[in-house]
């Protein structure tokens, strides 16, 4: 990998991640690299500014949080195929994250005894020491007036982990009404708290908090995930990758549905609107550095599966 202009984000709020950031721009920049520093957060969004006022994209923008912070990136950068590096500094989980011992520079090698340890992180990257994995995004069209055509139609909005639709929080009831159409055909009408597409990357969120399936992020497929409905019969569904879903709020005039794009509020709907939901053009780029990474040891780890919350070691079965 090329590394001549590199895009260092730091989780907002974060002290430890703007730490490193402070620290992997220092042994950037003594090497030459043309480095640029941001925060990202819910109520900050670098990204159009970087956008607007840089006039290259870099070789690799390096992420330095948890997940959320992570998403903000993939939006933003999926689009334009710039490689995503993540790592979990100030962060919670961190499903699409390295650990930070990853973040090695060169101060920090001599403890590293593997003959792939042993180089800094920088050098590893410009030997091509790493993978490429490309990760399946949503878009969302939304129509406006009639639905048909007769309205407006806004730009797409993009996600990585999730759509959800759900009532406003000013809204009087908490509950909603929303119609399912895939592929042309009218599936169910979901009476409850809403409704969320999600991904195999989103699988492990939102979706998995709702009850719904776990998807492993090889597979390619769209998770249909009702929120507390109010009828039993309404389960969580997998269509294909190339399923077009629609979904139109029901009801009143004034109630409003609002729609959600990874855990960041997008736009509103109104009964009449209708969003149009399918797999994105685009993907997002993301570095791996793990020679051998393994779903299941991140899913045992991160959800304390094969008894590590009673045990220090799982069983040897």
């Amino acid at each position: 990998m090329r590394l001549e202009r590199v895009w260092l984000i730091a989780r907002a709020g974060s002290q430890a991640a703007q730490r490193q950031v402070r620290r992997c721009a220092a042994d950037l920049r003594g090497q030459g690299v043309a480095v640029v520093t941001a925060s990202s957060g819910l109520a900050r969004d670098p990204y159009p500014g970087l956008l607007a006022s840089e006039a290259q994209l870099p070789d690799l923008a390096l992420v330095l949080g948890g997940d959320g912070t992570v998403l903000g990136a993939a939006r933003h950068l999926g689009p334009l195929g710039v490689p995503i590096l993540c790592f979990n500094v100030g962060g919670h989980l961190g499903f699409l994250t390295h650990d930070r011992r990853l973040l090695r520079l060169a101060g920090d090698t001599a403890a590293a005894s593997a003959e792939s340890d042993a180089l800094d992180l920088w050098q590893r990257l410009r030997d091509d020491r790493f993978a490429l994995e490309r990760r399946m995004m949503l878009e969302a069209h939304i129509d406006r007036g009639d639905g048909v055509g007769g309205g407006g139609t806004e730009a797409p909005h993009l996600a990585l982990n999730d759509f959800y639709f759900r009532p406003g929080l000013d809204e009087l009831s908490s509950t909603c009404v929303l119609e399912l159409e895939i592929d042309g055909e009218v599936v169910d009408q979901y009476r409850g708290d809403g409704l969320i597409i999600a991904t195999p990357t989103g699988s492990t969120g939102y979706a998995m908090a709702a009850g719904g399936p776990i998807l492993h992020p090889g597979l390619e497929g769209i998770v249909v995930n009702p929120i507390c409905p109010m009828s039993l019969s309404s389960r969580a569904v997998v269509v294909p990758p190339r399923a077009r879903l629609c979904v139109w709020p029901l009801g009143e005039s004034s109630r409003r549905v609002r729609l959600w794009q990874d855990g960041v509020q997008a736009t509103s709907l109104e009964p009449g609107d209708r969003a149009v939901v399918q797999r994105s053009r685009h993907g997002a780029l993301m570095v791996l550095l793990e020679q051998s990474p393994s779903y299941y040891r991140t899913l045992t780890h991160k959800l304390h599966w094969a008894g590590s919350l009673v045990a220090a070691e799982p069983s040897h079965n």
